[in-house]
């Protein structure tokens, strides 16, 4: 079938469509209903069934001839291992540390937390709870305490699982002082907490509460998959809001396992036995998708990268490990490539690898400028293909479907949407808008399986955040247009989050942070373009009457608050000091203006603000220095 009969088809009859996808899924029982509303009115997909998300990654392909194919390889150039386990292994060692986590008392509904590095068991840890029909939340082992804290008072775990450390390039990060910071501030306190110790560093246990994870997992009895319904949570991701409060995005277990599969082969093109590689982290939804869940319920095997793009020795460790994996697909954010360029422009290193297994190359996670994409087909002489997606969906909104045609490619564009998704560009009011006008881009519900049905224990915010601002579909807050032949064109955020290489991080929990900066007034951040990681964040100042501190010493301090509440993934480094900020008569700072301003030199001065001087300030205080590409020599 070609991409446009698959994707009028699934707009025109999506039960019949995703009925027929969901065939391919080893159910338990089989559904009763493939679309239908819960209690609050939001869509269900696949009520009445019932599977484990464990059984199909990992028990399936085991008692289907696949278990000593490998399932997931392990690389970690920071530490110099390298390990693989096959279906078989990886499916027993789950199983394990599921009974460990049984042990503690963990049962189908319960909530654990998981604050891990890049290291297999951080995938176990996934495998296991959901074997256990427990909720997983994955929290990013980069973050400060007070981000812990706030997700552990949100998804109240049962136990909490973590390790000794993070290992970067140059240093080592331990990880249980953080932790133990994060639940003393926390009002919620996890029974146990489960360690795994690493060779790069040990820790302090505290009696009663912290178990050594080698010594539970090796006491422990296999546990077996527990079936739950297809509309029972799987995991919760947080996602920052506009609100500084970060979002539990809520993913079931039903549409996430027949979307992921489905993915797997229509828009990515890979079979059973493929090697796929997602180079991103666990922390994030990519790392759930496309790291652990989507390749495995798919029988490909998976990599695990415990490393950087360069640095890890160099710019040509992605190349190597391509090689050395015989990689099929593979799949990461441009800023990736961009730090690859700006290390190797020529990419000389890239010549010393075979990558003849290789067959194209995703980008995903913020907008694939022309430059990169120029570079990158250009070096390769592969597909490079850019795809759209949010947390909020847990897999591709539009892109190009590899698996059923070739389509041309349209560089800005992350080209068609992907079947059952119907994408669409309204204005303000929510009128369809003509061809190649901008406007906010939304999705006519229902939204298909695999994204989120609501935010965990906050219908009211989910309905607030995604439903109201246009009846009838979900706003993704990005701002773009569709062109003639219906590729769609993403030009932005049109909140106050912005995207700093592939991570969306609220603007409004920076200005919170600073603005209780004793020398503070009042500030506002915004993103600006960045070369390297897409966007930075930008703080405009003003500094109370009769405070003496100078830009430098303001900038410095501001910069170590962000890193210690936020985590170094803010990368706060720039504030500047202005007289007063624009904003509209009724006290709105004009965030959008002075983003303009910032990333263009100049803006149209709104009907509604107040005073139009105002705009010079931001300008001037560009200019001074050199902030922004207007302003830059």
């Amino acid at each position: 079938m070609s991409y446009l009969e698959e994707y009028n088809n699934s707009i025109e009859n999506p039960t019949d469509f995703w009925a027929k996808q969901a065939e391919n899924i080893d159910w338990y029982k089989k559904p009763e209903t493939i679309l239908s509303k819960d209690d609050q009115g939001n869509y269900r997909w696949y009520s009445g069934g019932t599977l484990n998300t464990c059984h199909l990654a990992l028990d399936y392909h085991v008692e289907n001839g696949r278990g000593d194919q490998v399932a997931l390889y392990y690389d970690s150039p920071v530490t110099n291992t390298k390990k693989q386990y096959t279906y078989t292994q990886l499916r027993n060692e789950v199983a394990k540390v599921a009974g460990a986590l049984a042990d503690m008392g963990v049962v189908k509904g319960d909530t654990v937390v998981i604050y891990m590095p890049m290291i297999p068991e951080a995938a176990m840890a996934m495998l296991a709870c959901a074997r256990l029909g427990a909720i997983h939340s994955v929290v990013f082992g980069g973050f400060a305490p007070a981000e812990l804290a706030i997700r552990i008072d949100d998804a109240k775990p049962k136990v909490l699982i973590s390790a000794t450390c993070g290992v970067e390039v140059k240093k080592i990060i331990d990880y249980k002082p953080l932790l133990d910071r994060a639940i003393e501030l926390s009002r919620h306190k996890p029974s146990k907490v489960l360690i795994y110790e690493r060779p790069e560093q040990s820790c302090e246990m505290i009696e009663g509460r912290d178990i050594d994870w080698k010594t539970a997992v090796s006491q422990a009895a296999p546990a077996d998959c527990v079936p739950v319904a297809a509309t029972d949570p799987l995991y919760i991701l947080y996602t920052s809001g506009t609100t500084g409060t970060p979002k539990g995005v809520l993913r079931d277990n039903g549409g996430h396992a027949v979307a992921l599969k489905y993915s797997m082969k229509s828009l990515y093109n890979c079979d059973p036995g493929d090697v796929y590689w997602a180079a991103s982290d666990i922390g994030w939804v990519v790392g759930h998708s496309y790291i652990v869940y989507a390749p495995l319920l798919a029988g490909c095997s998976t990599v695990f990268f415990e490393g950087k793009p360069i640095m890890t020795p160099d710019a040509g460790a992605f190349w190597r490990v391509m090689e050395e994996y015989k990689v099929n697909v593979f799949f990461t954010a441009p800023t990736a490539f961009r730090a690859i360029k700006k290390e190797d422009p020529e990419a000389k290193l890239m010549k010393n690898y075979d990558l003849s297994s290789l067959r194209a190359i995703f980008q995903a996670g913020e907008r694939l400028d022309p430059p990169t994409y120029h570079w990158l087909k250009s070096i390769s002489g592969l597909p490079v293909i850019d795809h759209w997606w949010q947390t909020e969906t847990g897999w591709a909104i539009v892109g190009n479907m590899t698996g059923l045609d070739s389509l041309p490619c349209k560089v800005g564009s992350s080209s068609l949407p992907i079947p059952g998704y119907n994408v669409q560009v309204v204005d303000e009011e929510g009128e369809e808008v003509p061809p190649n006008t901008s406007g906010n881009i939304v999705i006519k519900l229902p939204l298909p399986p695999g994204t989120l049905p609501t935010l965990w224990n906050d219908d009211k915010r989910f309905k607030e955040s995604y439903l109201s601002e246009f009846p009838g579909y979900f706003s993704t807050s990005d701002g773009g247009y569709i062109d003639e032949d219906g590729y769609v064109f993403i030009m932005g955020r049109t909140d106050d989050v912005i995207n700093v290489a592939g991570h969306r991080l609220s603007t409004g929990e920076m200005e919170e942070l600073i603005g209780a900066h004793e020398a503070v007034a009042e500030c506002a951040v915004v993103g600006i373009e960045d070369s390297l990681k897409g966007q930075i964040p930008v703080g405009f100042v003003i500094l109370k009457n009769g405070v003496t501190i100078t830009e430098e010493a303001l900038q410095a301090e501001l910069a170590l608050l962000i890193r210690q509440e936020i985590g170094a993934i803010g990368c706060f480094k720039i504030a500047l000091v202005v007289d007063r900020l624009p904003k509209t008569r009724s006290g709105k700072i004009l965030r959008k203006t002075i983003r303009k301003i910032t990333d263009e030199g100049d803006a149209p001065v709104p009907s509604t603000i107040d005073d139009p001087d105002s705009l010079s300030e931001i300008k001037n205080a560009l200019a001074k220095r050199k902030i922004g590409k207007a302003f830059q020599d």
